[in-house]
């Protein structure tokens, strides 16, 4: 390592997260590569390292003996500050390099309260962070995940965006950069290519007129642009290559364990539900391919512990000849199985079983919404009888602590609503006690509220957030209601789901603010306790903007700031969703051929569902 940086690594709380030479890493000759590549996650080091896609694409990269791929993770504020005071700039972890020695560097857009953090980063490597400050000497910046879906707030940084899924998308964008490299073109030349690439967006290309009231008059493309972005999707998902070897962490991330997604997207349809919605279609992977992964990469890596990833992992179609046979293959080598996302209504508890071994802890549902009818109104479908019986079943089966995951502020919900959030509780509580009679005291029930906030490209992204003071209020109507031993109750920060409602549906003019919020100090927001709202308040009105901006109701005919770009849902859709949440009514799962909610991403992007159980009728 770089003695001048090892110098600073004496200086700080955790050197682990900045020293790289994990195992499994690689490390590649600087000068005999066409281009060099360094992925960021703005955050720490302990958080980042557990996001499985970046560690894909880092592995995806280095299979090509052309590109070097690098990792770099948010410094804690003791490395910032050594780093400013040595006037040294932000590094690589693999061979501690500034960030702007490389051609190109990624930022994963995983959560909107991290885009000061992406700045702050680039400021600590000494890159300009507007766009049209940056030279050809300063690499190109590029940002992917699900907040490129509307990375509006953030365009006048970034080069370009990639909607959708990157593993193939990434190869064919660094093609076009080391050919434009090796042919000394500029990279406004370099950009007009990437125009190829499908799922590629690049800002510069889209001019945003406003209207007097600051709402958007128009989004006119230039030429070579195309009017709409369509997202890049893995259409043979099911038989995709995985990388031979994974890396082990020095210090234990978030998640410690050895991941594999079982497959892409979802049926379920929840309309509150970003992810449900732009990662359709459902794509499996074949048991065989899982297993046969996860035997090369537990040889590999030491892991105890494996995570059956997705968004609803029980919802795979094999999973319980999956856990079966991976059970078979990994118990004597005492590997644990774990399956991180369980639905009430595909739980059971032979399937718990099947992956809990020894002392069982806790199990965690998520009703959502209080009420059966607010169920339905976001397409939750689940009645009251649904979640008691499989609590009944959890408690039957060993388990004595249940946590219960629900949203407040989602659209029509009333005081009942919340009454419904407190009865639940109690009752799942009183059922935990009369199961576990001779260990009632023992049986725990914990609440967590979060703040619905809509999102792009959701049946409700034209809905309004409620208020931060009706926020206090339905949380203190909780607070003072779920009292009482054997009760927990937590709630989210009312003034970051403020900021994350201000971003999530923002458009360029938040630019301003966020430059101005991290010149007055903002980082790490997402982070209650370095959260600073008086902050956020002075750097959304240096912009002449206000929160209720962004997060009122729009309605249809509105032009809305990602109105470019596209998931593959059609508006059409959308609408239609929203109207039948008004009315109360449920689509169905479009799992069953017969169900077709005719959302649109199949024709849009030309893929279809793949399932290896076999598609339903």
């Amino acid at each position: 390592m770089n003695k001048i940086y090892e110098q600073i690594l004496e200086k700080v709380e955790k050197p682990a997260r900045y020293s790289g030479g994990e195992l499994n890493t690689t490390i590649k000759p600087w000068e005999q590569v066409l281009l060099r590549i360094v992925l960021a996650f703005p955050d720490l080091y302990e958080i980042g390292f557990s996001h499985l896609g970046l560690r894909l694409l880092y592995h995806k990269i280095n299979e090509f003996d052309a590109y070097l791929a690098e990792r770099v993770y948010a410094p804690a504020q003791d490395m910032e500050e050594e780093l400013r005071k040595a006037q040294l700039p932000l590094f690589s972890l693999e061979t501690q390099h500034g960030l702007g020695e490389f051609d190109l560097l990624g930022f994963t857009l995983q959560y909107e309260l991290s885009y000061t953090n992406i700045l702050n980063m680039m400021s600590l490597a000494g890159i300009p962070l507007k766009r049209e400050q940056r030279g050809e000497q300063h690499p190109l910046i590029i940002g992917g995940g699900p907040g490129s879906f509307n990375p509006e707030p953030l365009a006048d940084f970034f080069d370009f965006f990639l909607l959708g899924e990157g593993e193939e998308a990434i190869i064919e964008i660094l093609e076009i950069i080391a050919s434009g490299k090796n042919q000394g073109r500029t990279k406004t030349a370099i950009k007009r290519d990437l125009h190829k690439v499908e799922g590629v967006y690049v800002p510069d290309y889209y001019q945003i007129d406003y209207l007097p009231n600051g709402r958007i008059s128009s989004i006119n493309p230039l030429p070579p642009a195309p009017k709409v972005i369509h997202k890049r999707v893995l259409r043979d998902f099911g038989s995709s290559s995985l990388p031979d070897k994974e890396l082990v962490p020095w210090i234990e991330p978030i998640h410690d364990r050895l991941m594999v997604e079982l497959f892409r997207g979802c049926t379920r349809g929840c309309r509150f539900c970003q992810a449900g919605m732009i990662y359709r279609p459902v794509r499996e992977r074949p048991p065989a391919l899982i297993k046969e992964y996860l035997s090369k990469l537990i040889k590999n890596t030491g892991y105890e512990e494996i995570s059956l990833t997705s968004l609803s992992s029980a919802d795979y179609t094999k999973i319980e000849e999956l856990i079966s046979s991976l059970n078979d293959c990994f118990a004597p080598q005492r590997v644990r199985i774990s399956l991180p996302s369980l639905r009430i209504d595909s739980f059971s508890p032979e399937l718990a079983a099947s992956f809990q071994t020894g002392r069982k802890g806790s199990l965690t549902f998520a009703p959502e919404a209080g009420t059966e009818r607010l169920r339905q109104v976001i397409n939750k479908n689940l009645s009251e009888q649904q979640i008691i019986e499989t609590v009944r079943a959890a408690f039957q089966a060993g388990w004595q602590r249940i946590k219960l995951y629900f949203m407040i502020g989602l659209p029509t919900e009333t005081d009942q609503d919340l009454e419904g959030i407190v009865c639940l509780s109690k009752k799942v509580l009183q059922l935990g006690r009369q199961i576990h009679a001779q260990r009632a005291g023992r049986v725990k029930v914990a609440v967590s509220a979060s703040t619905f906030v809509p999102k792009p490209h959701t049946p409700f992204q034209w809905r309004a957030q409620i208020s931060m003071e009706e926020t206090i209020r339905r949380q203190n109507f909780l607070k003072d209601k779920l009292r009482g031993k054997g009760l927990e109750f937590s709630w989210h920060e009312v003034k970051l789901s403020q900021v994350e409602g201000v971003l999530s549906r923002g458009d360029r003019r938040l630019g301003k603010s966020l430059e101005k919020a991290l010149e007055l100090g903002c980082t790490f927001d997402a982070w209650a306790d370095k959260f600073r709202w008086d902050l956020w308040q002075e750097a959304l009105a240096a912009a002449g903007l206000k929160p209720e901006d962004y997060t009122r109701a729009r309605s249809y005919e509105e032009i809305l700031p990602w109105e470019h770009l596209s998931a593959g849902v059609s508006k059409d859709y959308l609408i239609r969703e929203d109207r039948l949440a008004e009315e109360g009514s449920s689509t169905l799962d479009c799992r069953a051929r017969k169900n077709c909610s005719s959302c649109g991403v199949c024709p849009t992007i030309g893929a279809r569902p793949m399932l290896v159980g076999g598609e339903k009728d």
